[in-house]
C-alpha cells in the first residue's frame, strides 16, 4: 500500500473507531482500534511496512515530551524518590525476574529476547493509570505513586528493551560494558535533553523580544521539538534519545510558558494542537497493532513447536507474572516506606497493592516498542522469536486492557469507562472533576449552562429595538435550540418524550393558524394564484413533515442541532425565494403572506392557551417560547427584505452576542457566590464562555 493511503486509511480508521466509542463507551477505544485494525488486514489486505528508526522518532519522541510536559510539579514532585524507584528499580526488576521467568516457561524463546519483552512490558498507560486509580480511590501516597511513575517509566523500559535487543541482534553482553554504557547514554541523553530543549526556550523568547510573536509559528517550533531532541541526542551523542525527550519534555513543564502570560493565545493553541497528535498517534499504534496480529498470528499458527491457544496461554501467564511483580512491589512499598501511605482515604495495603497493580494497563509505548524488533539479527538471520514477541505483548496489551475494562466497574462506584492515551478528544476531561465539596446545593454542569443561556436571553430582550428585532430573534433561536439539547442530555426519560409531544401539539396549531391565514388571503382576493400555491406547498411540505414527527419515537426523531441547520436552511431559502423572484409584485405578496401566516399562527397559539378545556401547565413554557420567537423572527425577515446588507446585519448580531456572552460571565459569578458551583465548574464554564467569544471575533473577523 502507498505510503499516502496507508496515513489517510490509518487516521480514517482511527476517527472511526472514536465514532464507535461514543456509541459503545463500556469498552475502551483502544480495543475497537485493534478490532478495526484487524479488520483491515483480513478483509481490506492492509500491511504496514514498519522501520525501527523512524517507527521510534514518529511514535516515541512525540509520547514521551508529552508526557515530560504534563508531569505534576507539586504532589508528585513530593514523591520523587518513590516515583523514581518505581519508575527504573521495578522497571528494570521487572526486566530481571520476568525475563529469567519468561524464559523458563518459553524454553524456546533466547534469553536476551525474553528479557526485551519483559522490558517494554514494564511501562504502563498513563492515561489509563490515572483513569483506573482516581475512580478506585487508592491511598492518596499510592495514587501519586502510580500516577508518577507511570509518566517517567516509559523511559527506564526502553533503555532496557534497548540492550536486550542489542544483546539479542550482536550476540555479545558484557555486564560491565552495559553499566558503563548504560550510564554514558543515560546522563548524556538527560543533559542533552535539558540543554537543547534550554536552547529552545532561550531562542523563543529571544524570538517573542524580537516581535516574532506568530501564534502558529512557535506552535509549529514546539510541535518539532521532540523529534529534533531525539534526532540531536541519537545521532551526535549516540546518547538516549528516549530520555532526552523525556527530560525535556519536563524542563519545558517547569520553564517553557515564560512567554504564555502575554499570549495566552499560544497556550490553547498549542495545547489543542498537542491533543491533536497524540489522539492520532496513539490510535494509530492500536490500529497497527490490529494489523500486525494475523502476520503474527500466521507465523504461531504455522510453528510447530507453539499452537494458538497455547501462544495465548502463555500470554495470560506473561500478564500474571508482570502483575505478580508489580503487586508485591507496591505492597513491600507500602511496608517499608511509611511516607506514601499517608493520605485522606485509607485501604490495606495488599488491596491497595493489587487495585495499583490492576491500574498498570500496557498501552501505546509498550506496542511501539515492540513493533520496532527487527527483522534480522547482525548475521542477517531472523531476529529469534520474533513472531512469538509480538504475539504475547500484544495480547499482555489486550489482557490488560480487558481484565481493567471488567474489574473497574466492580470494585468502584464510579461507572465512567476506562481511559487510555489519545481516547479523551477533547483533551480536557480527564482531569474535570464533579465538585468535590460535600454540598446539595450544588447543581450539574447541564444545569448551570442552561441557567447562563437564560441569563444571557433575557439580556438580548432588555436590548431588543426595532432597529435589531431580526438579529435578536435568531440570536434567541440560537440559544433556544442550545438549551433544548442539554436539556435532552439532562432528562432522556418520558418526561421528555411528553415534551416532545405537547411541542407537537402546538406546532399543530400554529400549522392550523398559518393555513388559515393562507386560504383568508387568496379568498379575499389579496393575494394571486401564483403566489397562494407557492405558499400552499411550502405549508404542505411543513405539514408532511410535522405528521412524519408524530408517528414516531422522540429518540428516532432527527436530532436537535440537524433540526436547527434545516430551519436555517428553510429560513433562507424561503428568503432568497422572496427576495429574488423576477416578479416584484409576486416578491411582496410572498413576503405579505409570511407576515399573514406568522401572526396568525401567534394568534392561534394565543387563542389556544385560552381555552377552558386547555391545561396550560402542562405545556413547557420553554416549548411556547421558542415556537413564539421563531415566528416573530419570520415576521421581521420577511419585513427586512432587503433593507439591510449583510455586513450591517453581522454587526447587529455580534453587538448582541457580546452582551449576551457578558450576561453569562456575569451569570458564572452569581452561581459562584451563591454556593451553586465550585471554583472549579467556575473556571471551567468561564473557559467556554472565552472560547465562544474567541469563535466570535475570529468570525467577525473573516466577514470584514
Amino acid at each position: 500500500m502507498h505510503i499516502l493511503e496507508a496515513v489517510i486509511l490509518l487516521i480514517g480508521i482511527v476517527l472511526l473507531s472514536n465514532v464507535v466509542d461514543h456509541f459503545i463507551p463500556a469498552v475502551p477505544v483502544s480495543l475497537i482500534q485493534v478490532a478495526f485494525g484487524l479488520g483491515a488486514a483480513l478483509f481490506l489486505h492492509t500491511s504496514i511496512p514498519l522501520e525501527t528508526d523512524w517507527f521510534l522518532l514518529l511514535f516515541i519522541a512525540p509520547l514521551l515530551f508529552n508526557d515530560g510536559r504534563k508531569f505534576p510539579k507539586q504532589e508528585l514532585w513530593k514523591l520523587r524518590g518513590p516515583i523514581l524507584g518505581n519508575a527504573i528499580l521495578l522497571v528494570f526488576l521487572t526486566t530481571a525476574i520476568g525475563g529469567l521467568l519468561f524464559h523458563q516457561v518459553i524454553p524456546t524463546m533466547p534469553l536476551s529476547v525474553s528479557f526485551a519483552l519483559a522490558a517494554i512490558l514494564s511501562p504502563t498507560d498513563p492515561v489509563a493509570v490515572q483513569s483506573i486509580s482516581k475512580r478506585v480511590q487508592l491511598p492518596e501516597g499510592v495514587l501519586h505513586l502510580v500516577n508518577g511513575e507511570s509518566l517517567i517509566n516509559d523511559a527506564s523500559g526502553l533503555i532496557a528493551f534497548k540492550y536486550a535487543v542489542a544483546a539479542t541482534v550482536t550476540g555479545l553482553f558484557s555486564i560491565k560494558a552495559a553499566a558503563i554504557d548504560f550510564f554514558y547514554i543515560s546522563i548524556v541523553g538527560f543533559l542533552s535533553g535539558v540543554v537543547i530543549i534550554t536552547l529552545v526556550i532561550v531562542i523563543q523568547n529571544w524570538l517573542f523580544r524580537q516581535g516574532i510573536n506568530d501564534v502558529i509559528f512557535n506552535t509549529v517550533l514546539q510541535m518539532l521539538t521532540p523529534f529534533a531532541v531525539y534526532l540531536l541526542t541519537e545521532e551526535l551523542f549516540h546518547a538516549s534519545g528516549v530520555i532526552a525527550v523525556v527530560a525535556a519534555g519536563i524542563v519545558f513543564h517547569f520553564f517553557g510558558g515564560v512567554i504564555d502570560y502575554s499570549q495566552p493565545e499560544l497556550t490553547l493553541v498549542s495545547e489543542r494542537t498537542w491533543d491533536i497528535i497524540i489522539y492520532t498517534l496513539n490510535g494509530i499504534v492500536f490500529v497497527i497493532l490490529g494489523i500486525e496480529l494475523p502476520f503474527a498470528t500466521t507465523e504461531i499458527i504455522q510453528n510447530d513447536k507453539i499452537n494458538t491457544f497455547g501462544a495465548i496461554g502463555l500470554s495470560f501467564v506473561a500478564w500474571l507474572i508482570i502483575l505478580i511483580i508489580r503487586v508485591v512491589w507496591i505492597y513491600l512499598y507500602q511496608i517499608v516506606g511509611t511516607a506514601i501511605t499517608h493520605g485522606k482515604s485509607m485501604m490495606h495495603p495488599f488491596k491497595a497493592a493489587v487495585l495499583a497493580g490492576l491500574s498498570g494497563v500496557r498501552g501505546a509505548v509498550t506496542m511501539a516498542g515492540v513493533l520496532s524488533l527487527p527483522m534480522v539479527v547482525g548475521n542477517g538471520d531472523k531476529f529469534p522469536s520474533r513472531a512469538l514477541a509480538l504475539f504475547i505483548a500484544a495480547f499482555v496489551i489486550l489482557i490488560s486492557l480487558i481484565v481493567a475494562t471488567i474489574t473497574l466497574p466492580l470494585i468502584s462506584e464510579n461507572k465512567a469507562p476506562l481511559l487510555t492515551r489519545g481516547s479523551n478528544v477533547d483533551g480536557s476531561d480527564v482531569d474535570k472533576e464533579e465538585p468535590t465539596v460535600d454540598n446539595d446545593s450544588f447543581i450539574t454542569d447541564t444545569a448551570a449552562r442552561i441557567y447562563l443561556m437564560r441569563l444571557a436571553i433575557n439580556r438580548i430582550e432588555e436590548q431588543r429595538r426595532d432597529s435589531n428585532q431580526r438579529e435578536a430573534y435568531d440570536l434567541i433561536l440560537d440559544y433556544q435550540f442550545m438549551i433544548r439539547r442539554l436539556e435532552f442530555q439532562q432528562d432522556n426519560s418520558n418526561n421528555m418524550a411528553a415534551v416532545i409531544s405537547d411541542e407537537l401539539a402546538l406546532r399543530r396549531v400554529a400549522l392550523n393558524g398559518e393555513r388559515e391565514a393562507l386560504e383568508r388571503l387568496y379568498t379575499a382576493d389579496k393575494i394571486t394564484k401564483r403566489a397562494y400555491n407557492i405558499a400552499g406547498a411550502q405549508l404542505v411540505n411543513q405539514d408532511n413533515h410535522l405528521m412524519h414527527s408524530e408517528g414516531h419515537s422522540p429518540r428516532f426523531q432527527l436530532g436537535l442541532r440537524v433540526k436547527k441547520r434545516v430551519a436555517q436552511v428553510k429560513g433562507r431559502l424561503r428568503l432568497w425565494m422572496i427576495n429574488r423572484v423576477d416578479d416584484p409584485n409576486l416578491s411582496e405578496e410572498l413576503a405579505e403572506i409570511q407576515i399573514a401566516e406568522s401572526k396568525e399562527a401567534i394568534k392561534a397559539l394565543s387563542e389556544y392557551f385560552e381555552r377552558d378545556d386547555i391545561d396550560n401547565d402542562r405545556f413547557d413554557g420553554q416549548s411556547v417560547y421558542h415556537l413564539v420567537i421563531h415566528y416573530r423572527n419570520q415576521i421581521e425577515i420577511a419585513k427586512e427584505k432587503t433593507k439591510r446588507g449583510r455586513k450591517e446585519h453581522n454587526m447587529s448580531y455580534h453587538n448582541l452576542r457580546i452582551k449576551a456572552l457578558a450576561a453569562e460571565r456575569e451569570g458564572v459569578q452569581i452561581l459562584l457566590e451563591q454556593g451553586k458551583i465550585d471554583w472549579r465548574m467556575a473556571a471551567h464554564l468561564r473557559q467556554n464562555i472565552n472560547y465562544s467569544e474567541s469563535v466570535l471575533i475570529m468570525n467577525y473577523q473573516r466577514t470584514e
